[in-house]
């Protein structure tokens, strides 16, 4: 089975079968009960979000969340998955502070237009980190007039409610360990490492990569993928080990 696997006979590849992650029970942290009571989930609670979607498709949901580096300084990656389709784009960030969401958020916009971003980004869904608490700039479009997006937020501490998302992390981890600087990687290596994640084939995609989950006739995306630089990936050429970002 191994020959026929890394000699590419199949379509499942080494990095279908990792299990490098292992999920450990979460304790309660202090100050969490204050959480639920802060400004800025006021009508954008777990809650809140569910009653939202009982008129809504399930796949008009974005997950955001931030990979950090080590001991959690300097550089940051903002991570939004697209349940449509389970796309995850990824942007390098100089620090993890809300005018850097903010900033790409507005990158979004203007190279997507307002209302092609209210289509691929109308319901926002993310955790309680500081980085997301200015709502009112997040939703807000940058002509100061229109609502862009709804910011929602999980519960505290249950990271399983935008788990999609936060399976997708391990991806990253297999190249960029835990615990390693983001400080050496530009937006260009980010970018390539987003396109050999959305170019892996997944089990619970019918063995499609995410980015072959992408319709021809889906403008809105096809415009997303062109602002972002995405490419498929061929499915030997898919590498996603540490040697992806080495440096020269």
């Amino acid at each position: 089975m191994s020959f026929t696997i890394n000699g590419c006979i199949l379509d499942v590849r080494n990095i279908d079968l990792r299990r490098a992650s292992r999920y450990k029970k979460r304790r309660k942290k202090r100050g969490e009960s204050s959480i639920l009571t802060q400004k800025f989930r006021k009508n954008r609670s777990y809650q809140d979000f569910l009653k939202l979607m009982e008129s809504r498709p399930a796949y008009d949901v974005v997950e955001i969340d931030t990979v950090k580096g080590r001991q959690g300084y300097g550089k940051v990656i903002l991570t939004m998955l697209l349940r449509r389709n389970s796309v995850m784009l990824m942007f390098i960030m100089p620090d993890c502070k809300a005018e850097s969401v903010i900033d790409r958020f507005n990158f979004l916009e203007n190279g997507l237009g307002i209302e092609r971003f209210k289509r691929l980004f109308g319901i926002c869904l993310t955790d309680n980190g500081s980085e997301f608490k200015r709502v009112l700039d997040l939703e807000g479009s940058t002509d100061g007039i229109s609502t862009r997006t709804s910011m929602l937020f999980c519960d505290p501490m249950a990271s399983g409610q935008k788990g999609r998302l936060e399976k997708n992390h391990e991806y990253i981890r297999y190249v960029i360990p835990k615990g390693t600087s983001l400080n050496p990687f530009s937006q260009e290596d980010i970018t390539l490492l987003m396109n050999h994640i959305n170019s892996t084939k997944r089990p619970g995609l019918q063995n499609m990569a995410p980015y072959e989950l992408i319709g021809e006739d889906d403008e809105d995306m096809h415009i997303l993928m062109k602002l972002m630089d995405m490419k498929l990936i061929p499915p030997d050429e898919v590498n996603l080990t540490k040697s992806l970002l080495i440096k020269g």
